[in-house]
């Protein structure tokens, strides 16, 4: 002050915005989806929800690339790339694909569904996709999952497998422990 010089520092809110519709693959908009936009390091710039309508808005996004990951309850998530270029409003739309669930209860030879079995869905890889305990119902499920074929292992009893085809459909499973005699 007086005669000497103040520095001062300013940051500008940048006035970009970033803005879309998130989708099934029918075209019916996803209401409640949660959306994170993500710089090119991970970390997480802005996160919102989508409205009734399937619609998101983020205003004051700088420019450049980010990652814009989307989840809704029984839709697989999403990750798509997005350039916001600084022309005021970038548009992005989503679509989510299906959650496929396999479900099913364990059970004793004599029908009696097993309580504490273990239940693991492998990958055609061999990798481990979840694991899971059953209840006193015997009821295991494994959601969110994208076509393919896996393998169900139940064990608790002597193990046992079988091969499951994910095709865009919901598929009912029992398996069935039982001891050897």
């Amino acid at each position: 002050m007086g005669d000497q010089p103040v520095d001062f520092h300013l940051i500008l809110a940048s006035s970009n915005k970033l803005t879309g519709v998130v989708r099934d693959l029918e075209g019916r908009r996803v209401p409640s989806a949660v959306i994170v936009l993500t710089d090119v390091r991970g970390e997480v710039v802005t996160s919102g929800s989508t409205d009734a309508a399937g619609c998101y808005s983020f205003s004051g996004v700088g420019s450049g690339s980010y990652t814009l990951a989307v989840g809704a309850a029984s839709y697989c998530p999403a990750a798509v790339p997005v350039e916001v270029n600084g022309t005021g409003q970038t548009r992005q739309d989503v679509e989510l694909r299906p959650g496929v669930r396999i479900r099913g209860t364990v059970r004793a030879r004599d029908g009696v569904p097993l309580n504490d079995a273990r239940v693991t869905l492998l990958d055609t890889a061999g990798n481990v996709v979840g694991t899971t305990t059953t209840g006193a119902d015997g009821a295991y499920t494994f959601a969110d999952l994208t076509g393919g074929q896996y393998t169900l292992i139940a064990t608790g009893y002597p193990p046992v497998a079988d091969t499951v085809i994910v095709d865009g459909r919901d598929d009912d499973r029992d398996l069935w422990l039982v001891h050897a005699e």
